[in-house]
């Protein structure tokens, strides 16, 4: 099971948003003016286009300079993420839920980079339901299909055992993320609880499309359909 993070199981765009102007501050040394939109994108993308859009000609030591302050940057205000942020509705015990299915590996494929994710869900106690060393993150250069099957062979290194189209789910809130499901072959829930309607996730090819996570119990219905118990331990 990998969990999409923003908006699909917190919502830290304000605390987000200020690390982001913190972190360009520090590598240009100019004021942020303008954000690119995130749209499920990871955050080494959305660091190349803020960088474009604010006139600022990249070298290859802008990336790494820009994901070390932007680590920073959101590390320091932390602890105003339960204040300034939120746990989406049900996320809680959605994890919880799924984490007692027989054979599952919980863990994150998003555009955050992993110190950083480490921090949005350890806020909102979600960390406890997720392997983070077998996830996939924004500082990863890999399109976000090609991550997802990264996660999987960390899984085999990790547990053991393979996983394939049959045992992977890929939980998330945005068309980009079902495209990624579908590009790498991995079944596909989709919650609108971000920027996508319902009928956009449907169109775009979502497996199961939910409203929100605020039944545990649709949301293990959800994983159980997609997959089965010889598919999760299968090796």
């Amino acid at each position: 099971m990998l969990w999409n993070v923003d908006l699909t199981l917190v919502d830290v765009a304000i605390v987000t948003r200020e690390a982001y102007a913190d972190a360009f501050r520090q590598v240009t040394g100019r004021p942020l003016v303008k954000l690119a939109p995130a749209m499920g994108r990871p955050d080494s993308e959305i660091i190349f286009e803020t960088l474009a859009i604010n006139g600022i000609v990249t070298s290859d030591e802008h990336l790494p300079k820009f994901i070390d302050a932007l680590a920073g940057a959101f590390s320091g205000r932390r602890r105003r993420l339960d204040k300034d942020g939120r746990a989406m509705p049900g996320a809680k015990e959605a994890l919880k839920a799924v984490s007692r299915l027989e054979g599952v590996v919980q863990s994150v494929l998003t555009g955050t980079i992993k110190s950083n994710a480490i921090h949005k869900l350890r806020a909102f106690g979600l960390d406890a339901f997720v392997d983070f060393e077998v996830g996939g993150y924004g500082e990863e250069v890999y399109p976000k299909a090609t991550l997802l099957q990264v996660a999987q062979g960390r899984v085999k290194q990790m547990y053991g055992f393979t996983c394939d189209g049959s045992n992977t789910v890929l939980i998330g809130d945005s068309t980009r993320d079902v495209q990624t499901a579908r590009i790498a072959g991995a079944s596909m829930i989709a919650v609108a609880s971000g920027r996508s309607t319902a009928s956009e996730l449907r169109d775009a090819g979502a497996d199961i499309v939910l409203q929100d996570l605020t039944n545990p119990s649709e949301v293990v219905a959800a994983v159980a359909r997609l997959t089965t118990p010889m598919d999760r331990k299968a090796g």
